[in-house]
């Protein structure tokens, strides 16, 4: 290896030069020479730091959420923030808090039976408009909309008839069926039977289908499913 020293534009520049010879495949030799190039001058450093800015979290209270159900309606995020070597800070993303609810109704889990029924059941109406109005002030069809809700807060949720007086329009709850396992639903429907059983002191549900011919219907009833209420009403 040979090195040499020179000089560029005033520059001390150290040189390396490395050359390798081999043989290709095709028995034609090559070379290929390799530079490693130093600047020797020294230059000052400038010292960067960033800084975590940390987000706050927004509590509310709201009673038509049971005691002990918890959530979140906006995630938070942290910001970021740049600081020069004189220490002043400049943001470069702001943080965004985080938003919370946190229930202060009644708590209200029971243990109950379930059953199904569909939009054409025998004393229902053949288009299954349901007992209870949506958020927005309209009756719901079992025949057009289908079995399911679109809740404002919950998502796709399952429809539930059930005693009105104890559990009012639009509560949601999460159930707990040994057979089907474990979903939301809302409460957009009710019977006589889900009331002479709440009179009675027993929690009776019946969950929506859009037809009594659906085979799911009759893995639906059970003497033994838990109902965990997460709104009252909307």
């Amino acid at each position: 290896m040979k090195k040499y020293h020179l000089r560029y534009f005033g520059l001390p520049i150290l040189i390396s030069i490395l050359t390798i010879s081999g043989l290709m495949t095709s028995g034609n030799l090559f070379s290929e020479t390799k530079f490693e190039v130093k600047n020797l001058n020294q230059t000052k450093n400038s010292v960067a730091l960033t800084k975590v800015i940390e987000y706050d979290t927004v509590k509310t209270y709201n009673k038509k959420r049971p005691a002990g159900v918890t959530i979140t309606k906006e995630e938070g995020h942290t910001g970021l923030a740049y600081i020069d070597e004189n220490n002043n800070e400049t943001i470069i993303t702001s943080p965004k808090n985080a938003e919370i609810e946190i229930g202060t109704g009644d708590e209200a889990n029971y243990v109950g039976k379930m059953t199904g029924y569909g939009a054409d059941c025998q004393g229902c109406s053949g288009a299954g408009t349901l007992a209870c109005k949506t958020k927005d002030g309209n009756y719901y069809s079992l025949t057009k909309n289908g079995m399911t809700y679109n809740d404002y807060e919950y998502g796709e949720v399952r429809i539930i008839a059930a005693d009105l007086d104890k559990f009012p329009c639009g509560t949601i709850i999460q159930v707990d069926n040994p057979n089907l396992g474990t979903f939301n639903a809302i409460v957009l429907d009710t019977g006589g039977a889900m009331q002479k059983a709440w009179k009675n002191g027993i929690v009776h549900m019946d969950l929506a289908y859009v037809t009594e011919n659906d085979p799911a219907i009759h893995l639906t009833t059970s003497s033994n499913v838990k109902y965990s209420v997460q709104r009252w009403g909307y």
